[in-house]
């Protein structure tokens, strides 16, 4: 599956974006999805992820602030992030996994990435 991701930017701290992440190939053969995010110097971390059912899991520092969901019929998932904080800044790549995994905050779980879309917050 290719992964595609749109909607990155410049905003100010507390405000928001909404991210896309368009698949396309054989999606009906990846049942999970997250977002994870990169920023210099430091590990890709897990932000949320979704199941094919719907279930959905999302780190502490989001939690409440970022809501994922995907869009099954266009095959597109999404992150809105509102109350954005300097501290999101980062990358963002959408990854895709065959199979739900274990810790679905572990990149090695993921078959399929994205590019990534930069998300810049200032103070």
């Amino acid at each position: 599956v290719q992964l595609v991701e749109s909607g990155g930017g410049s905003v100010q701290a507390g405000g928001s974006l909404t991210l896309s992440c368009a698949a396309s190939g054989v999606t009906g053969s990846y049942d999970y999805m997250a977002w994870f995010r990169q920023a210099p110097g430091q590990e890709r971390e897990g932000v949320a992820s979704i199941s094919i059912g719907g279930t959905t899991n999302y780190a502490g520092s989001v939690k409440g602030r970022f809501t994922i969901a995907k869009d099954y019929t266009k095959s597109i998932l999404y992150l809105q992030m509102n109350s954005l904080d300097p501290e999101d800044t980062a990358i963002y790549y959408c990854a895709a996994a065959r199979f739900s995994p274990f810790n679905w905050n572990s990149p090695h779980a993921y078959n399929s990435w994205g590019q990534g879309t930069q998300v810049t917050v200032s103070s």
